[in-house]
């Protein structure tokens, strides 16, 4: 092989920056044979330098903008985080001309555009794969397979922490704290869960997905986002008497509104998903996303959606096809945006909702209720009422579906209501036909 060989600087020496640097040196003549040339490491990054990191120290930097300006780089791995100093590292890379291959999913939904930007200028590569769902390839098939069709909906379980306490809840009765705790010792959750349980991560995936489905700039901050912390035991006996259980969802969508305008909708919250759903049995810290498009249909996208081996793979993937473009001289796919659809506001959006409330028990109070709901349009499919140890009773709504501003004046309504001492959940159904 007479080719030259191809520098590559990682970013990080975590869980995925270890995984990384060693299948570089490990597997160098396989990935030679892909590529066409030689990958060679030429440094990573790190936050301290010690002889006790696994690699040699001459390999080792804190230095890291004098990393990816060297000569000898020509394809930068970034999977240190966070937004920053990352973001920094990334633009000084592409502005030099490498390309660049990254994970950081906070960095992207909020400065996709800049950073596409200064790969578009420069003539280079920016790959990010496993920004979403670890080694699920799902962010290819959106812009390579799918390239000629027409999505219509992207929705699934990116989150593997959120995956894995409402699994919890769900198999033993645990309540929201037991299950957090469980998964903090396993090292499923972070020491400050923050990010995972109130959906942030999640947004930010979704962001990403509906920017590259829809060909339109969606932001962290395009989306609507509630997370799990409010998720109760009885939330889930609820989920099991109507057939379902209960998943933290990203979904994206095209929806056309009442003037014939298509928007983007991305949101992620809790919901109940019928057991008959696909993305129901997707348990513990896996991910899944299933994608629907005009032509191909519904298509599932199901594995490990986190840790060192699988997020890796993903970045080795995106390290191939970038290190083949340099070789052959081409390039990867570049921003798509040219729809520039409107965000649409959450108030238009139509689903079917689970609503839950403590209520005084006495007669006429279930015809009161339902009166609050047919007063703004929102259809009831099912009622269960049960008595309780004290005089309440606990009553339990599922509607048809209804805008999500219907649905807000109506919970606004009942809790001013007399007969109503507490709406405990309120929580969408999605995945039925109805």
């Amino acid at each position: 092989m007479t080719e030259k060989a191809i520098g590559v600087a990682v970013l990080g020496l975590g869980n995925v920056g270890s995984e990384v640097a060693r299948i570089i040196e490990e597997s160098a003549p396989d990935l030679a044979a892909r590529i066409g040339a030689p990958l060679e490491l030429r440094g990573v990054a790190v936050r301290r330098v010690s002889d006790d990191r696994g690699l040699p120290v001459e390999l080792l930097t804190d230095n890291v903008e004098e990393l990816v300006s060297r000569e000898d780089v020509d394809l930068v791995v970034e999977v240190m985080g966070p937004v920053e100093p990352a973001r920094k590292a990334i633009l000084t890379a592409l502005e030099g001309g490498k390309s660049v291959v990254t994970a950081n999913k906070a960095l992207l939904a909020q400065s996709t555009g800049e950073l596409a930007q200064a790969a578009e200028r420069a003539h280079v590569d920016l790959y990010f794969e496993a920004a979403v769902a670890g080694a699920i390839p799902v962010i290819r098939p959106l812009t390579q397979s799918l390239a000629g069709d027409t999505v219509l909906r992207v929705a699934g379980i990116v989150n593997g922490t959120t995956n894995y306490i409402l699994s919890e809840m769900s198999s033993t009765g645990a309540d929201y704290s037991s299950a957090l705790a469980d998964a903090s010792a396993l090292g499923y959750a972070e020491a400050d869960p923050t990010a995972d349980v109130e959906g942030y991560d999640a947004a930010a995936k979704a962001a990403i997905l509906a920017s590259i489905a829809f060909h339109t700039r969606v932001t962290a901050d395009d989306v609507y986002r509630e997370g799990i912390t409010k998720i109760t035991p009885e939330d889930f006996d609820s989920a099991k008497a109507l057939g379902c259980t209960i998943k933290l969802l990203s979904i994206c969508e095209r929806v056309t509104g009442s003037d014939g305008q298509q928007r983007v909708s991305a949101r992620v919250y809790p919901a109940l998903v019928p057991l008959s759903h696909p993305l129901a049995n997707v348990n513990g810290a896996f991910n899944a996303v299933v994608v629907e498009a005009e032509a191909a249909g519904r298509l599932m996208f199901y594995g490990q959606g986190a840790g060192g081996a699988p997020t890796a793979s993903a970045v080795m993937g995106d390290l191939v096809m970038a290190a083949r473009n340099r070789v052959q001289g081409g390039r990867g796919p570049r921003e798509s945006k040219y729809a520039q659809l409107p965000i649409a506001p959450m108030g238009i959006i139509q689903t079917r909702y689970y609503v839950s409330m403590t209520v005084t028990d006495r007669p006429g109070v279930l015809s009161s209720v339902a009166a609050e709901f047919a007063k703004r349009g929102v259809s009831i499919a099912e009622v269960r009422q049960e008595s309780m140890a004290d005089e309440g009773a606990r009553i339990v709504v599922v509607t048809h579906r209804a805008t999500d501003a219907a649905l807000s004046e109506t919970v606004a309504a009942l809790a001013d209501h007399d007969a109503v001492q507490e709406v405990n959940s309120v929580l969408r159904l999605e995945g039925t036909s109805e």
